[in-house]
């Protein structure tokens, strides 16, 4: 089992900064390396009790389970930090630029095909996928096979909010070469607004479980401006890129390992590893693994 660690009296690291609006995020060295602290934003009382959002957790879960299947993922670490008296539980992301290396997310890169009358923000599938063939960063087959193998992971996981400025590239100036960062951002995975009141309503309703399977919540990739629904459009099995990242990724996916991992993080009660196992096995078994056997 991990040891607990207290990130309040990291050396602050001064002139780094990050973007992004999913609460406050600070550059401290840790054990001679460089690592955000991603600390959780202030939730909604309403509709639940929450006084703030489960996302670091949600952070450092998927982002473990994207390295577990084989997708290059942030390192992460949880821990806590003490704020004006108040101890919160923050994840630490190990920063993956360097001195060379330059993010680009992929809203920068969709600015670029000047030849597509689409902006950057956009969501829609085939806006995504023009960008992906017309862009000159990577190879258009690559990314395309990384596109589609992290949208099956985050169909296991439940992220609704992969959009197109949470995932790119890495340049480096100095060899003038670029390759697809690690994934980044899962804090919007495994429903991170869920109270222990929710996720006991889940665990004890079959109804309740379903209705976020099924139903919600849906994927940040629109399809005819709708939203996707993770389980209508795997289920479809009408793309067949999305198919063939079906039966790249699942046979990957260990549900014991997974289990094990979550049962050692010490930061959550029983009753949140109880939850997230549930979730994320009834996602595999209710979504993905019906269409890999079906392929």
């Amino acid at each position: 089992m991990a040891n607990r660690i207290d990130f309040t009296n990291c050396k602050r690291i001064i002139g780094r900064a990050y973007n992004g609006a999913n609460g406050k995020k600070i550059a401290v060295e840790y054990e001679g390396e460089r690592y955000m602290l991603k600390f959780p934003p202030s939730g909604n009382k309403k509709p639940t009790e929450l006084s703030y959002t489960n996302s670091s957790i949600s952070e450092h879960i998927a982002s473990s389970i994207f390295n577990m299947i084989g997708i290059k993922a942030q390192k992460t670490k949880l821990g806590t930090f003490t704020v004006n008296g108040k101890v919160k539980i923050v994840c630490a992301c190990k920063d993956f630029t360097d001195k060379n290396k330059n993010l680009y997310d992929f809203c920068s890169i969709k600015n670029t095909v000047i030849d597509s009358e689409h902006n950057g923000t956009g969501t829609e599938l085939s806006d995504v996928l023009e960008t992906i063939e017309k862009q000159q960063f990577v190879s258009p087959e690559e990314l395309l096979k990384y596109f589609w193998n992290v949208f099956v992971v985050d169909a296991l996981l439940g992220n609704f909010d992969r959009h197109n400025g949470n995932w790119g590239f890495l340049f480096d100036d100095e060899t003038q070469t670029s390759e697809i960062a690690p994934v980044f951002d899962c804090g919007s995975c495994l429903l991170p607004q869920a109270d222990e009141k929710i996720m006991r309503t889940i665990l004890e309703n079959e109804d309740e479980l379903n209705a976020r399977i099924f139903q919600f919540p849906t994927s940040a990739i629109k399809l005819n401006d709708k939203k996707i629904n993770y389980y209508d459009f795997i289920s479809s099995m009408g793309n067949e890129d999305c198919n063939k990242a079906i039966l790249r990724i699942v046979p990957n996916i260990d549900i014991d390992l997974i289990n094990a991992f979550i049962d050692n993080i010490i930061y959550i009660s029983d009753l949140q590893k109880e939850f997230y196992k549930t979730y994320i096995t009834a996602r595999y078994e209710k979504i993905l693994l019906p269409t890999y056997r079906k392929l």
